[in-house]
């Protein structure tokens, strides 16, 4: 028997006025049709200065993870122990090569996206910053451009910063507190020095491109036993892509998009019979709902009462 679809959005909602300007218009009529056929299933009540975000929360729910919003879901460590020669036990760590605009009061961490790194690049820095980390009882090793592998005792129990709680903020609120993150305090001061006037930023200046001379931990910890395998949810990013940016008019339009698309077709599936999941996501809370037995008074109240998106807004 095939899983149940669950569709899980994330950015559904942010306390940005911004947002809150550009949703008084926003009609939703697919997914206020699909609420009133869903019974509300669980929620997941946290904070803006949460390390992990809702959306990692739900995701590692459904995965079978450690789901605590304090960034000690060991993304990294479940990457690994997926592969065909599994890695259970070790302590591993995502860290993302980035750049740190520092200002008077405030350091930014820009999306490494804009890096524009491609892999030759990437493996090069990889190479350069390797040695450094190796000191530290750190191995690294390449994953994608803007993402890499790192291995080392110190990540078992560190609490990290998802990268979606940091990108166009202030990384200062964000940084591990404890004693292991003090050597990573230590590595940034190390690779800021020797990355401000290296011939790999020259190039880069060179070609126009920005510089690249910082680096963040995400995604650390350690998996004993990977949990069952189970199949991902559909998990659209079009929304998070705009909030990060703060395009509220492209968020919204990609709203109108998955309520055309997604939240439709996981609505004609249930209209069909079929089980389902919707979670939804902003950034303190989530919410769930989930196909249930309706009794009459439910469905009366479904036809009088319908959900509106703007009162779920408000618990998320």
């Amino acid at each position: 028997m095939s899983p149940s679809p669950h569709l899980l959005i994330a950015y559904a909602d942010s306390p940005a006025p911004e947002c809150r300007q550009a949703s008084q218009d926003l009609a939703l009529p697919r997914l206020e049709r699909l609420l009133g056929r869903l019974a509300p299933a669980d929620g997941d009540r946290g904070s803006e200065t949460d390390f992990s975000p809702p959306h990692e929360r739900a995701l590692a729910r459904h995965l079978g993870l450690p789901a605590g919003p304090h960034g000690t879901t060991p993304w990294a460590a479940w990457q690994q122990s997926q592969a065909p020669a599994g890695t259970q036990g070790q302590a591993w760590a995502f860290v993302s090569p980035c750049q740190w605009q520092v200002g008077m009061d405030q350091c930014v961490l820009s999306d490494p996206a804009q890096l524009r790194l491609d892999e030759a690049q990437s493996r090069a820095l990889l190479a350069l910053l390797a040695p450094w980390f190796e000191q530290d009882g750190i191995t690294l090793a390449y994953d994608q451009p803007t993402r890499w592998l790192a291995r080392g005792a110190l990540f078992a129990d560190l609490a990290t910063a998802s990268l979606d709680r940091v990108l166009q903020r202030d990384v200062r609120p964000w940084l591990a507190d404890s004693a292991a993150a003090r050597t990573l305090h230590r590595l940034h001061s190390e690779v800021q020095m020797l990355l401000y006037t290296h011939p790999f930023n020259d190039a880069r200046a060179a070609q126009g491109l920005s510089p690249v001379n910082a680096f963040w931990v995400h995604g650390a910890g350690a998996l004993p036993e990977p949990p069952a395998a189970t199949a991902a949810p559909e998990m659209p990013t079009t929304l998070r892509d705009a909030a990060l940016r703060g395009d509220w008019r492209a968020w919204s339009a990609a709203w109108k998009a998955l309520d055309a698309g997604p939240v439709a077709r996981l609505a004609a599936h249930v209209a069909q019979g079929g089980a389902a999941r919707l979670t939804l996501c902003g950034e303190r809370s989530a919410v769930s709902w989930h196909t249930a037995p309706r009794g009459l008074g439910r469905r009366i109240q479904s036809l009088l009462r319908p959900q509106r998106f703007a009162s779920v807004r408000e618990q998320l």
